[in-house]
């Protein structure tokens, strides 16, 4: 690769954490992208903050969907959690891509990031990664009429709904835990690390970016 291409690879990855890795072991042609920090929607988060803007990773998901020369895509997430519907719609692309996916979580992939580790075809946590599973929240001041409640109610179905169909979790089991009042004290939720987070049924093994890329691989072979 010459120096050209070097510098747009570094600059894809400085502006969108996303770069495709084609000259590896395996010899596949993959799309790597990474969701960290916050889930942006479309209110802009602060300028302080890391953010994954799904108004830049829709329009990628689309293009490798139409590209035939990409045959496979790794998710790596650090995030935080964010805007519920903007990462539902990244979930909703990453799950109906033709292509195959693994997804690896590092550091962490809370809230709405449970849906988007879950979302691929194959998903991998870090031993010491953390997934946080707890109610929908709503920034901002927010009217406590009867008819909120049961917006909160169906959001929180399609989430819970989403991650079923993905994991190998129960929705009554996914609901307890993020109902649960036992672990955090001024909060509802759990948290699951590494290990407990495939023994619940949502990831479906621990591993890293060894595993994970070794994974890819064979399911790009098949």
């Amino acid at each position: 690769m010459g120096q050209d291409g070097l510098d747009q690879k570094e600059q894809q990855i400085e502006e969108l954490g996303q770069v495709t890795l084609e000259e590896g072991k395996g010899h596949h042609k993959i799309h790597l992208l990474s969701i960290i920090g916050e889930v942006e929607g479309h209110e802009n988060a602060s300028g302080n903050s890391k953010t994954t803007k799904y108004d830049h990773v829709l329009p990628k998901l689309a293009e490798i969907e139409d590209d035939e020369s990409v045959e496979g895509l790794l998710i790596l997430l650090n995030t935080s959690g964010g805007d519920v519907d903007a990462g539902l719609a990244i979930a909703e692309m990453i799950a109906s891509l033709s292509i195959p996916s693994v997804s690896l979580v590092l550091g962490g992939s809370h809230s709405i990031g449970v849906p988007l580790a879950v979302a691929s075809d194959y998903s991998f946590i870090v031993p010491t990664g953390t997934m946080m599973i707890h109610p929908v929240r709503m920034s901002g001041m927010v009217i406590g009429t009867s008819q909120t409640y049961e917006y909160f109610d169906m959001i929180q179905d399609r989430i819970l709904s989403f991650v079923e169909s993905h994991s190998h979790i129960s929705y009554d089991h996914l609901k307890a835990l993020m109902h649960n009042t036992k672990m955090l004290t001024k909060d509802l939720g759990t948290v699951l690390v590494g290990e407990q987070a495939v023994r619940e049924g949502l990831i479906d093994e621990v591993g890293g970016i060894r595993e994970a890329l070794r994974k890819l691989h064979q399911m790009i072979a098949k």
